[in-house]
């Protein structure tokens, strides 16, 4: 699964690269949670939960159902 959320962490990080940002995969558990940290101005942009949740977690949950949730680390 990690090498799954990690294509599509791929797709995703242009649109963040482009605002001064980045996401780094940090884990993927075996219950479904993905965990990431956002770096760059994503790292402390006051949209950064909105970025996480309706971005990069909508994304990866879309293509991988078994996924659960994302979270920042």
């Amino acid at each position: 699964m990690r090498e799954r959320v990690e294509e599509i962490l791929n797709l995703i990080r242009p649109s963040l690269q482009a605002d001064g940002g980045d996401v780094e995969l940090i884990d993927v558990t075996e219950d479904g949670i993905v965990k990431v940290r956002l770096t760059g101005a994503c790292g402390g942009c006051p949209f950064a939960t909105l970025t996480l949740k309706e971005g990069i977690e909508r994304a990866i949950k879309e293509e991988i159902p078994e996924v659960k949730e994302v979270i920042a680390v």
